[in-house]
């Protein structure tokens, strides 16, 4: 039996039989075995398979194996939880960012307390300087979902708090283009706060700010499948965001 799944993952990362062969180090017959004839490979290919094609691997093969190494190594992937957000160590947040040499992404509705801080300001021009590629993801402030946020938490002012981190990054807008600003609308079940293969995961609860909320703080392990869940979730939502203008700063 074909393995379906397998060719559409291919399809929808662009790749050919050729490609995942080069990528994964074997023969393109045996990648066209495992899709045309349904051949399970070794676990070290199916991981290299579905790290490669960003996939959890029991998406790809019902391998009573893989399932249960895969849930291992998800697990693996949680360094410590903190059952609320203000019990994080307070410099471990610019720790995780200092370390980034590709990517530091920030996706949150405001992020208020983070746009406060003068040295976070500083450590995002000295990555960007380093051609890290920085992200700031911030609500649509008169969107629904911003609205309906402050709502579960109970209050009414995330849009003003979202408007203050906006002023807040302004000298960067300015002093820095390079830095990626852009706004969404997407409903968050999370704040994620991610630095190449680290990221802290700021769960969102009802009826409680996110600072009362707990904190995953998880590291990437190739085949895990957890990290790269969250991850996504960035890429899909920088896909939809727009740019933030000067209207969205001064209300002019």
């Amino acid at each position: 039996m074909s393995n379906e799944r397998l060719r559409s993952a291919l399809l929808a990362q662009g790749m050919t039989v050729h490609d995942l062969a080069e990528a994964i180090a074997v023969a393109p017959k045996t990648v066209e075995r495992w899709i045309t004839q349904g051949k399970v490979p070794y676990r070290r290919h199916q991981y290299a398979t579905a790290s490669r094609l960003k996939v959890d691997v029991t998406t790809l093969w019902d391998d009573d194996r893989a399932v249960e190494t895969a849930s291992d190594l998800s697990k693996a992937e949680i360094v410590t939880v903190y059952p609320h957000r203000h019990m994080v160590p307070p410099g471990l947040w610019r720790e995780l960012y200092s370390r980034a040499e590709n990517y530091l992404d920030v996706l949150v509705y405001s992020g208020l307390w983070l746009s406060e801080d003068p040295l976070f300001h500083n450590l995002l021009k000295e990555k960007t300087e380093s051609e890290v590629q920085v992200r700031i993801l911030l609500g649509e402030p008169d969107c629904a979902a911003v609205r309906q946020r402050g709502i579960d938490e109970g209050h009414r002012i995330m849009d003003g708090k979202i408007r203050n981190a906006l002023v807040n990054y302004r000298p960067l807008f300015e002093s820095h283009p390079s830095i990626g600003f852009r706004l969404h609308d997407a409903t968050l079940y999370n704040s994620l706060f991610r630095s190449d293969d680290e990221m802290l995961v700021n769960t969102h609860v009802y009826g409680v700010g996110a600072y009362m909320a707990p904190v995953l703080h998880l590291r990437r392990l190739p085949g895990g499948g957890l990290f790269d869940t969250y991850a996504n979730s960035i890429e899909q939502t920088w896909g939809s965001a727009r740019p933030v203008t000067d209207h969205d700063i001064t209300g002019a």
